[in-house]
C-alpha cells in the first residue's frame, strides 16, 4: 500500500543537514505511488520567521524535492486546534493550570524531588485540585494560564493503548509517564503534541516518520488520537544525524546547514551523500 508521508520543519532558522535527512526519509517512502507533504510548524509566532520559511522551501526545492500542494501552515489553523481542545475540555479532561515555570520548580523542591518522565520532572499536578469557582474567578481575572490534560481521567477513559513502529514494532503506549502535558497556553492556542496529532489526522498521513527523540513522545499522540477519535498512522522512527562527538545536529552549527553548504559549491547529490554517510558509518 502507498504510503501518504510529511516532512514538517520549524521555520526558526535554516534547515540543517539533519533536517533535511529528515525530509529526503520521509519523500523516499512515500515513493512510488505514495505522497510526501510538507507542514510548516509555526505555532511559535514569536521564533518563527517568514525568512527562514521560504529558505526552507528554497533548500528542499534544491535538493530535488517536491511535495503535493497545498501546504499546511500551522498558523493559518488554530481555529482547529481550538476546536480540538474544546471537545476534551467538554469531556472534562483537562484544567487550567496557573502555575509558571518557577512555581512548578519550588513544589518540586518542597516535596522532595519529583518523578521523571520522557521530558524531564512531571508536573506536580498542583492546580488539578482547584476548584470550578476558584478556577473560572482566576480566569475571568485576565491570569494566564495553561490548559493541561488530566493524564489520569485520559489513560483511564481510553485504556490500554498500542501503536506501531515500522522499526521497532508494536508498543504498549504508557503516556502516564509525562504527567499532565500541556496542550495549549493563553498566549498559543496549541501544542506540539496536539497540533502535530491533529494535523496527522486531517492531512491523512499512513506513515509518520520522524527521529528517534520522538518515539516515546507518540505515546502521547496515541492517546490523543484516541480520545479524538482520529486516524491511527503507522511510524517509522529514523536515526538522528550526529557529529564526530555524538551530538546531534542542531540550528546554530552554520556550517552544516544546506544554505551554507550550497555557497561553499556543494551540490545537491554532494549533500545527498553526505547525509547517507553519516546515517551509514
Amino acid at each position: 500500500m502507498s504510503a501518504v508521508t510529511r516532512f514538517a520543519p520549524s521555520p526558526t532558522g535554516y534547515l540543517h543537514l539533519g533536517h533535511a535527512y529528515s525530509a529526503l526519509f520521509a519523500a523516499r517512502v512515500a515513493r512510488p505511488g505514495g505522497d510526501f507533504l510538507l507542514r510548516i510548524e509555526d505555532i511559535d509566532r514569536g521564533r518563527c520567521r517568514p525568512e527562514f520559511e521560504d529558505a526552507i522551501l528554497e533548500d528542499l526545492a534544491w535538493l530535488g524535492l517536491s511535495w503535493a500542494q497545498p501546504v499546511r501552515r500551522q498558523s493559518d489553523h488554530f481555529d482547529d486546534y481550538k476546536n480540538a481542545l474544546g471537545e476534551l475540555s467538554d469531556a472534562a479532561l483537562t484544567y487550567p493550570c496557573f502555575c509558571t515555570r518557577k512555581d512548578i520548580e519550588l513544589e518540586i523542591e518542597a516535596a522532595g524531588g519529583a518523578p521523571h518522565g520522557p521530558d524531564g520532572p512531571v508536573y506536580p499536578g498542583t492546580c488539578r485540585h482547584l476548584s470550578k469557582p476558584e478556577r473560572e474567578e482566576r480566569i475571568s481575572s485576565g491570569e494566564a494560564h495553561a490548559v493541561r490534560l488530566d493524564m489520569e481521567k485520559a489513560v483511564t477513559r481510553t485504556g490500554p493503548l498500542t501503536w506501531t513502529d515500522a522499526a521497532a514494532g508494536d508498543i504498549t503506549g504508557r503516556p502516564e509517564r509525562f504527567g499532565d502535558v500541556v496542550l495549549a497556553r493563553k498566549d498559543t492556542p496549541t501544542s506540539y503534541h496536539l497540533s502535530v496529532t491533529l494535523d496527522d489526522h486531517i492531512q491523512g498521513i499512513t506513515l509518520v516518520t520522524r527521529g528517534t527523540d520522538l518515539f516515546e513522545a507518540t505515546d502521547v499522540h496515541r492517546l490523543l488520537q484516541e480520545l479524538l477519535k482520529l486516524n491511527v498512522p503507522t511510524y517509522h522512527h529514523h536515526p538522528l544525524l550526529t557529529g564526530d562527538d555524538g551530538k546531534r545536529f542542531a540550528k546554530r552549527d552554520k556550517s552544516l546547514t544546506i544554505r551554507e553548504l550550497r555557497a561553499r559549491g556543494h551540490s545537491p547529490d554532494d549533500v545527498i551523500k553526505m547525509m547517507d554517510g553519516f546515517v551509514n558509518d
